[in-house]
């Protein structure tokens, strides 16, 4: 198991995910951000990979839940899922 599991929001299939593509720790993965993170799972790891696994993944490095994230933060984060 590794850090990954102790964050918010990561599961098994998001750690499992993450994992795939390099990002093995809490501090990679906020040094990388969200969207790279998701850029890397879609890409690599997950085609299918959805908006809520991005809001997880913000969520994560944020130390919240998911759906605790700022509404600006969320909005920000859709529009970037928009434009893959």
């Amino acid at each position: 198991m590794s850090t990954l599991s102790c964050l918010p929001n990561v599961g098994k299939v998001l750690e499992s995910n993450l994992l795939q593509v390099g990002i093995e720790t809490a501090e990679q993965l906020r040094n990388i951000g969200a969207e790279e993170a998701f850029i890397r799972i879609r890409t690599h790891a997950n085609k299918g990979a959805c908006l809520h696994m991005l809001y997880g993944i913000q969520g994560a490095i944020e130390g919240v839940p998911d759906k605790l994230l700022a509404v600006n933060t969320k909005q920000r984060l859709k529009q970037f899922y928009g434009t893959l």
